[in-house]
């Protein structure tokens, strides 16, 4: 019933993308993220969220769950965040999407990305209703949608490749950030499926830093797709002794035959890494 309820609001919203992204500044007081990048990827339990931070704007990548909420804001706070160019749902599953209507209320918001892709879902209502309180528009998270970070930053988003898929996790958005030199992917939580419909896009998917998909799961991180993109680091973002058993250890097996450094949420907290463009530094 909530999907119906608003599925004219959502696809009303989405027929208005916008694939060349917008140009909307401000944001951080963080002066030094305009000669660098700084990403956090924010420990917010058995979920996801990174911020992003580079030319004096913002762009944030999920919302963790729920109960991870005060815990996510609590961070934004600290960096001084009032404005977030962009944000990116990238599936609408409640560990992605959990602290999103709290993070649309409280901040400003250039634009609004997520994939075509209903749920039945309270959290998804709580979303929509805030997106919908604020005027703001949903636009289309699919490949080829470029986002502008400003000078020295290419942001691209590489899948969904497809309209249509069984698995949620498949719609997710995946997103590569090249600031310089320095290469950052983002794979929500992208399955194989979706893995080997980008390797078969060609598209380069090469990154110094890998967020692992799927929280570590063993259905994401496809050898050809780890082969492909070649990470010197790999971020999981879990809970700690969660339900999953996230990371699977056959996802660690590999990240470990392949001599990645690895570091995790659920053992390091948040993890931030600055890039002045060539050189990558873990604070």
């Amino acid at each position: 019933m909530i999907a119906l309820l608003l599925s004219v609001f959502i696809f009303a919203a989405c027929s208005g993308s916008n694939p060349a992204g917008g140009t909307s500044t401000g944001g951080t007081s963080n002066a030094d993220t305009k000669s660098s990048i700084k990403i956090s990827y924010i420990d917010v339990g058995q979920g996801d969220s990174a911020l992003i931070q580079v030319n004096g704007k913002n762009l944030l990548i999920d919302a963790g769950t729920n109960e991870s909420t005060n815990k996510l804001i609590s961070y934004l706070d600290k960096q001084n965040i009032k404005k977030l160019d962009y944000v990116v749902a990238t599936h609408p599953h409640e560990d992605h999407i959990g602290g999103m209507d709290t993070v649309i209320k409280k901040y400003d918001i250039g634009e609004f990305y997520a994939p075509k892709k209903l749920a039945n879902t309270k959290t998804f209502e709580s979303m929509m209703n805030a997106l919908k309180s604020k005027n703001l528009k949903i636009n289309v998270a699919k490949a080829g949608v470029n986002l502008d970070l400003g000078k020295n930053v290419k942001c691209e988003m590489i899948a969904p490749n497809a309209d249509n898929y069984e698995d949620v996790n498949n719609y997710s958005a995946v997103i590569k950030i090249t600031y310089g030199n320095s290469k950052f992917l983002f794979t929500g939580d992208a399955e194989k499926l979706s893995e080997k419909e980008i390797l078969n896009k060609n598209y380069d998917i090469s990154a110094d830093v890998l967020k692992v998909g799927h929280h570590g799961s063993s259905s994401s991180s496809s050898k050809p797709f780890l082969d492909k993109v070649t990470p010197k680091i790999a971020i999981i973002s879990c809970g700690k002794n969660n339900d999953y058993g996230h990371p699977h250890r056959e996802t660690m097996n590999e990240l470990t035959k392949r001599k990645i450094q690895v570091y995790r949420t659920d053992v390091d907290g948040t993890i931030v890494l600055r890039s002045d463009g060539n050189k990558i530094i873990k604070q």
